[in-house]
């Protein structure tokens, strides 16, 4: 399953295309340990792009995400939450919503991995909800960027999940 879905909101300058490699990057989770996408090859990963830690509709996606974790493990896929906080705030975030994924801080450059992936608002200063699906040869096989306010559908990464199992 390939898949391009942009929420209402047009594509956005900047957003990689379902079938580009995904741009590499490398951020600090929340204990302050480096992560690197290019050394995740071989896994899935799950790149979750969301504006800010503790906010409203960003703690009930990512409480969903936890909450089944075990559809992404099944997927062989690795779940790596991105915001543009810092990474003391994200081990708070992470300790108190009970997060066993990563959390990584695009603290700074500020907003810079945001950038690269096409959905870093400069005029708010936050990440937009972009969420990447990425192959485990490192190629974007899906994108959804939703609309400030407006949640993910978790049933869509299920699909997404299951398509590159059929692969």
């Amino acid at each position: 399953m390939t898949h391009t879905k942009l929420n209402s909101v047009g594509l956005h300058p900047g957003v990689p295309a379902v079938g580009q490699e995904a741009p590499d990057f490398e951020l600090v989770n929340q204990f302050g340990e480096p992560i690197r996408l290019s050394s995740l090859r071989g896994r899935n990963v799950v790149v979750v792009f969301y504006p800010f830690a503790f906010s409203g509709i960003c703690t009930g996606e990512l409480c969903e995400i936890r909450d089944n974790l075990g559809i992404f493990e099944h997927s062989n896929a690795t779940v790596l939450g991105i915001s543009v906080d810092s990474k003391f705030a994200l081990r708070a975030y992470a300790d108190k919503e009970g997060y066993e994924f990563d959390l990584l801080a695009d603290f700074w450059p500020h907003g810079a991995v945001a950038e690269k992936y096409g959905v870093f608002d400069a005029a708010t200063g936050m990440s937009l909800r972009g969420t990447f699906i990425i192959d485990a040869a490192g190629i974007l096989r899906y994108v959804v960027v939703n609309p400030r306010g407006q949640a993910r559908d978790l049933t869509e990464y299920r699909e997404a999940l299951s398509a590159l199992g059929q692969a």
